[in-house]
């Protein structure tokens, strides 16, 4: 027999502990929605709910929430507390986690990206170069097409860089186009730990995959997932477009369909992102109760009196917030409605007749936020009255309660500030002052500082950049500043405005924008105009052109101290650096040392600044200087051993890099690029265990991947070099250098085909990366494509006048054309650039001998000889030379060491060689590498060798005793040489 159906009484008497009367309708129609498939047309995949403040949009989606549990669905909430897209994920994932499902990969790439904001001048060491690479030098000094756009629509963000709008007005849309290009272009194809670039720049390109990949393995566990995103007017700004690209895009990967979003907040849907979705999009417009809604709720709640009943629809406007409120304490009497003064509190409370919870309702206003902590902190009553209080308060209609923390509704909130400020204004500076204490000793405790006379000067064991990361100490500082400037403290602005140039320098405009916000909070509850005008100013300057609009503001008006305007210039130089301004930024790191010779960030800043203009000498002098001041800073020295690699000082680089880990272990960069140094030196099993450690302290790293790589391929293990580029695009697939060094690996595997797709996708990613269209052309000429090989070749070349590697390459293939003369001409051009290399030598020394000029021939190719003896290349050129020379004896002693050569190197290596092809960023060498002068002699070589032999032995009066069997060696060689990586 079936189960018994619920009687109507049953039914009512649920529907009424619900607690909810009204938005019958909206909540039906969110209900009947998962009885429709996603595949349905009717199914929607969004609701968004909006209303002005009070209209009850927060207690509507509380009930959509819990419709969506009774219907199997997991749910996660998201409002105001979040201040950026990954912190939105991690919310997401907190929540997922506390349900059963942990986002683990999620948590650790936020992580990183919490590590890589608070390390963003190490991160940005990688962005250095000696000279300017062949990615980023363009014939043409006209910034892209695309720059230009983006700059002349206001600056608001370029691919990678957002935050470009801090420009806008500064400097001339076409300067600033041009550095962001230079920029993107540093990112895209030089970068070796680009993908640590964009955690810090942007963060959701990374980490949006990974929780879509995530969300999709709980989504196949689970009937629904319902997304909640309350308080949109807040959150939108910077949520909707991500939000909306991943619901309509497959940019970041593929949204499970059983996902459904709501959105509430007090505007509509922006119709120009979101008007052409109506079909999959509800819109859930909310008014103020009707009458008869109102009287409805009341008459549930037991309010029925018509004088109490007409008093509170006057009083409340038929927003359910306040309807819900007065309609919780179940008033029967309407005495003193006739008051003139009475306000919307005092009947809120009139009913209330305990006078502790009368008080205590008052007294929990004040703080923005609480928890049971902040509430016995406000609240003076008997440690056992706390927590029936609490529990009492939590379920007031306008308190919002997300387990955590509970929040005021502003309708209520703000009237009940405006009655306690102007009933007692000194009782109201003592409650807040009270609390405020209370919040700087929990300040002081979260830091490990001792009691000093002014806590709020006390940073403790840690330094100021340790406490800034931590995201708990931030809500303290922020809580007591609060509070300060509501008691009326006469230093509290001055200290928030100083505390904001920290929330830039330390955390990033989404900490600087909840100090502007609390400003706006303060000015608003307290009247304090001043704090009010600079809340608002700053949030506008933040929205409208970035930190470095607001610390400009700053600078102009708040009348810092020296020191104070020593770091607020440095703080802004990096905000201008790290959108490609490094001549604004100079300029105020320049200003910061004048004010302040002892500010060590201002230096290590600047250094960072001087390096990425290619003046690595003047940046090492800088971080002496910083190292000088803050002796035991673990960033600065890994930053100078970083600096030092690239300048090739290696010695130097190691003992820097040896100190940096001692000082701090765990810096992942420091280990990576103490591996990149021993790698230059040749120390492959150290360079390796290096690498490994990065790794293991970050097994996301993807500049420790491209690295490690390149170990695996000096150490001839191509499996391994292959797997780590793979890892690397994976995490980063629209990075362009991974995507050509992969091509590299497979070209020379014989892979063309493969190899040319990854070519293709790094010119897509980067339509002016040198190095791409070179290793493309040799690819091409390899597959016998000479014209397109010229083409891709001479499109190197006029993208940086300065590549040997790409002009050696063009003088290969002219070679193989048959015009000796144009290939003289690319080798001489490229030994003017690099007179002493192996590689440009022995090929003009080729280009020579097909010219019969072959006393300059051999001079060249003995030259080659001297700089590297085991380079096989040269050996055979050489030995072919002294054939046609009839220096038979000679001759042979260099082919047969050619072919020993080749027999010991059966994997030839990429023949890009650092300095040549594409690296992460530039570590030249006068002569190639072991591991980069691979043999190149392949069966072009051998043919000609084999011919030049065959002629010989053909002519008359030839000695053939030590001719024949070299022929016959060079003849079986060519029969299994595999296909032509090089010429």
């Amino acid at each position: 027999m079936g189960r018994a159906r619920p009687s109507m009484q049953q039914l009512i008497r649920e529907r009424r502990r619900q607690g909810f009367v009204g938005r019958v309708a909206e909540r039906a129609a969110f209900r009947a929605n998962f009885d429709l498939a996603p595949e349905d047309e009717r199914h929607r995949f969004l609701f968004h709910v909006h209303g002005n403040a009070g209209v009850g949009k927060t207690f509507l989606v509380r009930q959509l929430e819990q419709i969506a549990q009774e219907r199997g669905a997991l749910t996660v909430y998201v409002d105001e507390a979040v201040g950026s897209v990954p912190e939105a994920m991690a919310a997401l994932s907190t929540q997922f986690a506390r349900q059963g499902h942990r986002f683990k990969e999620l948590d650790r790439m936020l992580a990183a990206h919490r590590e890589r904001r608070h390390a963003a001048e190490s991160a940005a060491v990688a962005m250095l170069d000696p000279e300017p690479g062949p990615e980023a030098q363009s014939a043409s000094p006209t910034p892209s097409a695309g720059s230009m756009t983006v700059a002349r629509a206001g600056l608001v963000g370029l691919g990678l860089v957002p935050g470009v709008g801090a420009f806008a007005g500064a400097i001339d849309p076409a300067q600033l186009a041009q550095g962001a290009d230079r920029l993107r272009a540093l990112i895209s194809a030089r970068l070796g730990n680009a993908e640590d670039v964009q955690l810090v720049l942007a963060p959701e390109r990374v980490l949006t995959p990974v929780l879509l990949k995530e969300l999709t393995e709980v989504c196949a566990e689970v009937p629904w997932i319902v997304l909640f995103f309350d308080t949109y007017e807040r959150t939108g700004p910077f949520l909707d477009g991500w939000l909306h690209d991943v619901m309509t895009t497959d940019r970041h990967g593929d949204l499970p369909a059983n996902v459904v979003v709501v959105t509430a907040g007090r505007p509509p849907f922006d119709t120009a992102r979101w008007g052409g979705l109506a079909d999959f999009v509800t819109d859930v417009p909310l008014s103020p109760f009707t009458e008869s809604e109102a009287r409805g709720l009341l008459a549930d709640k037991g309010v029925v009196a018509e004088p109490v009943v007409e008093e509170v629809l006057r009083l409340t406007g038929g927003l359910p917030v306040l309807v819900s409120t007065l309609a919780q304490a179940r008033p029967t009497d309407p005495d003193g409605v006739g008051d003139p003064s009475a306000t919307a509190v005092e009947r809120f409370l009139k009913w209330e007749q305990d006078p502790v919870r009368r008080a205590a309702a008052l007294a929990c206003a004040l703080p923005r936020r609480l928890d049971a902590d902040v509430f016995r902190a406000a609240v003076e009553c008997a440690e056992e009255e706390a927590e029936g209080l609490f529990t009492w308060l939590r379920a007031l209609p306008f308190v919002s309660d997300r387990g955590d923390r509970l929040q005021y509704h502003d309708v209520v909130r703000a009237p009940m500030l405006r009655l306690q400020r102007l009933r007692s204004p000194r009782g109201w500076e003592e409650r807040h002052r009270r609390l405020a204490e209370v919040f700087a000793q929990w300040r002081t405790e979260a830091e490990g500082a001792r009691d000093t006379e002014d806590a709020r000067d006390t940073e403790g064991g840690r330094d100021a950049e340790e406490l800034w990361a931590d995201e708990r100490w931030r809500e303290l500082r922020l809580a007591e500043s609060y509070h300060l400037l509501c008691a009326g403290a006469r230093t509290a602005l001055p200290a928030m405005l100083r505390d904001f140039v920290d929330a830039v320098g330390n955390v990033g405009d989404a900490a600087a924008a909840r100090w502007a916000q609390a400003l706006v909070d303060a000015g608003r509850d307290a009247d304090a105009q001043d704090a009010a005008r600079w809340g608002s100013e700053l949030s506008q300057a933040l929205a409208d052109g970035g930190s470095a609009d607001a610390l400009g503001l700053l600078l102009r008006r708040a009348g810092f101290d020296e020191p104070a305007q020593a770091l607020a210039h440095a703080v802004r130089g990096s905000a201008l650096r790290h959108g490609g301004a490094y001549e604004e930024a100079l300029a105020e790191y320049d200003r910061a040392v004048a004010l302040d010779p002892g500010l060590a960030r201002a230096y290590r800043s600047r250094a960072l600044a001087r390096g990425g203009m290619g003046d690595n000498d003047a940046a090492v002098e800088d971080l002496d200087r910083a190292l000088a001041l803050a002796p035991d800073d673990a960033r600065g020295y890994a930053m100078r051993g970083e600096y030092r690699r690239i300048q090739q000082r290696y010695e130097e680089a190691i003992e820097d890099l040896d100190r940096a880990i001692r000082l701090d272990p765990t810096r992942d960069f420091a280990w990576a690029s103490r591996g990149a140094t021993r790698l230059s030196r040749g120390e492959l099993d150290a360079a390796v265990a290096d690498l490994d450690r990065a790794l293991e302290l970050n097994p996301d790293y993807v500049w420790a991947l491209a690295r490690r790589a390149r170990v695996w391929r000096a150490l001839r293990q191509p499996a391994r070099q292959m797997a780590d580029l793979d890892r690397a695009l994976t995490l980063q697939p629209d990075w362009a250098w991974g995507a050509c060094e992969r091509g590299d690996v497979l070209r020379v595997a014989g892979r063309y085909e493969l190899a040319l797709a990854d070519y293709d996708r790094a010119i897509e990613l980067n339509s002016e990366y040198a190095s791409a269209y070179a290793s493309r052309g040799v690819c091409r000429r390899a597959m016998g494509r000479h014209g397109a090989a010229l083409e891709d070749l001479d499109r190197a070349v006029a993208l940086n006048r300065a590549y040997p590697w790409a002009l050696c390459q063009r003088a290969v293939v002219h070679l193989e054309l048959g015009a000796p003369e144009k290939a003289l001409a690319d080798t001489d051009w490229a030994r003017s650039l690099r007179s002493d290399d192996a590689l440009i030598l022995t090929w003009r020394g080729r280009a020579l001998d097909a010219l019969d000029r072959f006393d300059e021939a051999r001079a060249e190719l003995d030259r080659a000889l001297e700089l590297n003896p085991d380079f096989a290349l040269a050996r055979g050129f050489r030995g072919t030379l002294l054939l046609r020379m009839g220096l038979y004896e000679e001759a042979s002693e260099d082919l047969n060491r050619c072919l020993a050569l080749v027999e010991s190197e059966p994997e030839p290596e990429p023949d890009s060689g650092p300095g040549y092809g594409s690296e992460p960023e530039s570590q030249s060498t006068s002569t190639p590498t072991p591991a980069s002068a691979s043999t190149s002699w392949d069966g072009a070589g051998l043919d000609r060798a084999a011919a030049v032999l065959d002629t010989l032995l053909r002519a008359p009066g030839t000695a053939q005793g030590s001719l024949a069997p070299l022929l016959a060696r060079i003849t079986a060689a060519r029969d299994t040489a595999r296909p032509p990586a090089t010429a």
